[in-house]
């Protein structure tokens, strides 16, 4: 674990932990507004923050060449996380135009 200084190690560990708040932040927040497109967003964001935990896990072991598929996975996560992203915010657009021409 010496790969990384104390402070990038914070960071590493607290931005984990705030996507991880954030998820449930917006599944309760869709939940109190009726709106299921929250709830998607939610789930949305759980690739992303599974690539976070897959790039957090290959640092801890030093950057093992061992573990190289690590880095492979996280970069796809990363590509299947963003995509999701933006078709659970296109969801809440179109979630939002209906409601208005209701």
């Amino acid at each position: 674990m010496h790969s990384l200084s104390l402070t990038t190690w914070f960071i590493h560990i607290a931005t984990v932990l705030e996507w991880m708040l954030a998820i449930v932040l917006i599944v309760r927040w869709g939940k109190a507004e009726e709106n299921s497109g929250f709830m998607w967003l939610g789930i949305a964001m759980i690739p992303n923050l599974i690539s976070a935990m897959a790039a957090i896990t290959w640092h801890i072991f030093d950057n093992s060449e061992a573990l190289k598929g690590l880095v492979v996975l996280q970069s796809g996560l990363t590509v299947i996380g963003n995509s999701c992203l933006a078709a659970a915010a296109w969801n809440l657009i179109r979630i939002k135009n209906q409601r208005e021409s209701a």
